[in-house]
């Protein structure tokens, strides 16, 4: 399924610039439309934990400040979509059908991020968020586990940083699971626009129930040439040998499946998964 509607959300904070502009690369190559999500906090859901003992004029200032803090990074946010937009030279549409080319859309809404995401996310063909760092806040956090969770869509990570240009030399991590093998059909659109495609598979790791030369035999019928490529790896550090092997082959993003524990746990990843989104410095396409 080709890709022609991807969604952004931001929060008006400095991670915005790269994703966007990582979003609108991707569009424009793509010839598809971006729509950027701005979920503004709700300022009333903070009253349970303001606390007892407050007066009502403390509760309301408290409220103002909220509300106020809301408004800027509204603004931040509609700034930074208004700058990209120009940059690239995308028309904005209110609603489809589009421009032939590519064209970008801004979305508002009010309550949490991760929800408003994983319900707009499941009607888009890609969803594109910022990789977390050590500074970013817990709802960011949740807005990434959603997208990957709850919406059954493919989900790109961006790295902090200045943008690179991606999708030339495409590396898929593969191990034959359920999880890798859709990350692969829904990337199908990466792959096919790729220059290179690797397949990397670690010796020594789990059984594959598809090797990978039959995932190779899959792509030609899409048109796409497939080199394998096998490395060692340690079951303890199969995050660190996998990142480490992107970057000796000079890829510019990675496409694997997102592994993850329990539902009830919101927030923890497997171990390869976890590795990856905390330190990979190239974009990374995940699904699950």
């Amino acid at each position: 399924m080709p890709i022609k509607a991807i969604l952004v959300p931001i929060d008006g904070t400095l991670n915005a610039q790269p994703v966007l502009e990582t979003a609108f690369a991707v569009a424009r190559d793509l010839s598809a439309h971006v729509e950027v999500l701005h979920v503004r906090a709700d300022s009333r859901n903070a009253v349970p934990l303001l606390g007892e003992g407050m007066s009502g004029a403390m509760i309301e200032e408290m409220i103002d400040l909220a509300e106020s803090e809301a408004a800027t990074r509204a603004e931040k946010a509609r700034a930074a979509f208004d700058d990209v937009c120009k940059r690239f030279e995308f028309p904005v549409v209110g609603s489809p059908p589009g421009p032939d080319g590519p064209s970008a859309g801004w979305l508002e809404r009010t309550g949490r991020e991760d929800e408003a995401t994983a319900q707009c996310g499941r009607l888009s063909d890609l969803i594109v968020v910022a990789r977390p760092t050590e500074d970013t806040d817990v709802s960011s956090r949740m807005t990434l586990s959603a997208a990957i969770r709850e919406t059954g869509r493919p989900v790109l990570v961006v790295p902090p940083g200045e943008p690179r240009p991606l999708g030339k030399k495409v590396a898929i991590a593969w191990n034959g699971s359920a999880e890798a093998a859709r990350a692969v059909r829904l990337s199908v659109a990466f792959i096919e626009a790729a220059d290179e495609v690797i397949i990397l598979t670690a010796e020594g790791g789990h059984t594959r129930a598809v090797e990978a030369s039959e995932l190779a035999d899959y792509l030609a019928w899409h048109g796409v040439t497939a080199k394998a490529h096998t490395f060692e790896i340690a079951d303890r550090a199969g995050g660190e040998e996998l990142l480490r092997e992107c970057a000796e082959i000079g890829a510019d993003v990675l496409l694997m499946g997102a592994y993850t524990q329990s539902r009830v746990r919101q927030l923890i990843m497997g171990g390869i998964t976890r590795h990856v989104l905390a330190e990979a410095q190239l974009p990374v396409v995940m699904a699950r």
